[in-house]
């Protein structure tokens, strides 16, 4: 348990490393099969798109090339907004600084589950609704945090490079080294890795299993409990740093006063028609 409460802390660990990388395949699983159900396009990695921008080009696709230029644009800002809030919260030396970007991607899921049929309404320049977008704005934000967290060994929202760092292992595993090879020489499997990337890919697979069962039969509620499992996971170090750096408590209280001065602003008199 109390590891658990230090999953999102800035200091790791190989076990925190794993388990954090679980949790975020978990959700990664469950909001790209959701997304699939909605918009029918998978947010979660962009190979599909990057593809789509090559066959768009030579088919003259426009609106297929704006689909992907898109998505592909909202998971860059995602990726490039948590590497923003981590390199800021390291400079400051929170402990928070994995648990900002949970707060933020637990902020933007909160609202999807409650009014995300509303986002399928709300157009955008690149002739996809705002929920793409926004879904992939999530998945590049999360698949950032993993890989910051995990100094680039893992990836949450993709299988492709986890599959394959799965397969290299298990091959070493499988190989049969012969008698009278010295030890330095002989071929041994990375069992620690064999449990991350193996389990990352059950997260997924079992993500996916939540996300899909949750839409069909719940709708975008099934996205509330995966915003309180962030949640979960980012507040401890979260509320450690707020009781002890000033540098987040005056953030906080500039983003209160700012959101208190725009909801309490009158709204601005009608025009008048000229006489």
């Amino acid at each position: 348990m109390r590891r658990l409460l230090h999953i999102a802390d800035r200091h790791r660990t190989p076990a925190t490393t794993r388990l954090l990388g679980w949790f975020l395949a978990f959700n990664a699983g469950a909001v790209n099969a959701g997304g699939v159900l909605v918009v029918h396009m998978y947010t979660s990695h962009m190979t599909g798109f990057a593809s789509q921008v090559a066959d768009s080009l030579v088919l003259g696709h426009g609106e297929l090339l704006l689909n992907a230029i898109g998505a592909l644009l909202a998971f860059t800002c995602g990726a490039a907004s948590t590497a923003i809030i981590v390199n800021w919260a390291r400079v400051h030396r929170l402990r928070s600084a994995y648990a900002l970007p949970l707060l933020l991607e637990a902020g933007l899921l909160l609202p999807f589950g409650l009014m995300g049929a509303i986002t399928l309404t709300w157009s955008t320049p690149f002739a996809v609704p705002l929920t793409v977008l926004l879904l992939s704005f999530i998945m590049g934000l999360q698949n950032a945090l993993g890989t910051k967290a995990s100094a680039g060994l893992v990836r949450s929202t993709h299988m492709t490079g986890n599959v394959t760092d799965l397969g290299i292992e298990l091959g070493k595993l499988l190989y049969h080294n012969r008698s009278g090879t010295p030890p330095e020489a002989r071929v041994r499997a990375n069992r620690a890795r064999i449990r991350l990337h193996g389990g990352l890919l059950l997260a997924f697979v079992g993500g996916g299993l939540f996300g899909a069962a949750g839409f069909k039969y719940v709708g975008f509620l099934w996205v509330v409990p995966l915003a309180g499992l962030l949640l979960t996971l980012a507040l401890p170090p979260f509320l450690h740093d707020l009781r002890r750096h000033t540098h987040l408590r005056t953030l906080m209280l500039a983003s209160r006063g700012r959101l208190q001065r725009l909801w309490q602003r009158p709204p601005s008199p009608p025009t008048q028609p000229p006489n």
